[in-house]
C-alpha cells in the first residue's frame, strides 16, 4: 500500500512531484499511480497537473479517476498543485467547463485591462516566475515557512472562492488572488512546490506528515 499517491492522470510531469516528495520523506513509500484502487488505499494523496483545464477534466474522466479523487479529498489528506487547485473548484472560464465541486467558486482569467504594474508597465499572461506568497491563515503545512517566502508559479487563471474563509494564502500579480486554499483535511496551491527549493520542499516535508487536521 502506498503511503503517498500521486495521481496519475497523464497531465504534467509527476515524476518531479514524486522526487521532491521521496527528498524530503524517504522513509514514505511513493507511487505515481492512474489505478483507482491504489489512490483510494493511499494513506495522503496528491493531485498536480499541468495544462489546460478542458484537457485535464476530460482526462480524468476517461481514466474513470473522479470518484477516487472526490473520495480521497473527503477521507484523507489532500494537496492539489496547480491545476490540481483548480479542478476542485465549481467552473473555470477556461473552456468554460465544470469542475469537481468540491470547492465552491469559479477559476478566472487572469483580466488583460488590469495587467499593468506600479509603473503602468504591461504584465505577461502567463504569469511566469517565482512570487511572494503572503499566508492568510495558520497551517500545519506552512510550519517553518517564512511569511512572504517565494514560490514558483505558472498559470493563466486564479481561482476566486465563494468562501474567502478558505484562503490560506494570496500573492499579488498585479492585485491580489488566492495562491493556497484550506479546507479541512484538504490543502491547495496555485505554485509549484516541487520547484520552489527551499520553503516548496518544506511544504512538501509538512504534508509528507500531515494528519489532514485542521
Amino acid at each position: 500500500m502506498a503511503e503517498i499517491a500521486i495521481i496519475d492522470y497523464g497531465m504534467g510531469n509527476l515524476r518531479s512531484v514524486a522526487h521532491a516528495i521521496e527528498h524530503v520523506s524517504p522513509q514514505s513509500k511513493v507511487t505515481v499511480t492512474s489505478d483507482p484502487s491504489e489512490i483510494l488505499g493511499a494513506h495522503r494523496v496528491i493531485f498536480p497537473g499541468q495544462g489546460a483545464m478542458p484537457d485535464c477534466m476530460r482526462e480524468l474522466d476517461s481514466r474513470g479517476l473522479r470518484d477516487a479523487v472526490m473520495r480521497s479529498a473527503k477521507e484523507k489528506p489532500f494537496l492539489g498543485i496547480c491545476i490540481g487547485l483548480q479542478m476542485l473548484f465549481d467552473f473555470s472560464e477556461e473552456g468554460n467547463v465544470a469542475g469537481l465541486g468540491v470547492l465552491r467558486g469559479k477559476v478566472k482569467r487572469f483580466p488583460q485591462d488590469k495587467m499593468f504594474d506600479s509603473s503602468g508597465e504591461k504584465l505577461k499572461v502567463p504569469h511566469i516566475g517565482w512570487n511572494q506568497v503572503e499566508t492568510c491563515l495558520s497551517h500545519p503545512l506552512w510550519e517553518g515557512i517564512e511569511q512572504g517566502s517565494r514560490f514558483y508559479f505558472v498559470h493563466s487563471y486564479y481561482a476566486e472562492p465563494d468562501d474567502e474563509g478558505i484562503i490560506a494564502a494570496t500573492s499579488r500579480y498585479p492585485f491580489r488572488f488566492a495562491s493556497a486554499v484550506a479546507k479541512g483535511n484538504i490543502f491547495a496551491v496555485q505554485f509549484h512546490p516541487e520547484k520552489s527549493q527551499s520553503a516548496g520542499l518544506a511544504l512538501l516535508r509538512n504534508f509528507s506528515a500531515w494528519n489532514g487536521a485542521f
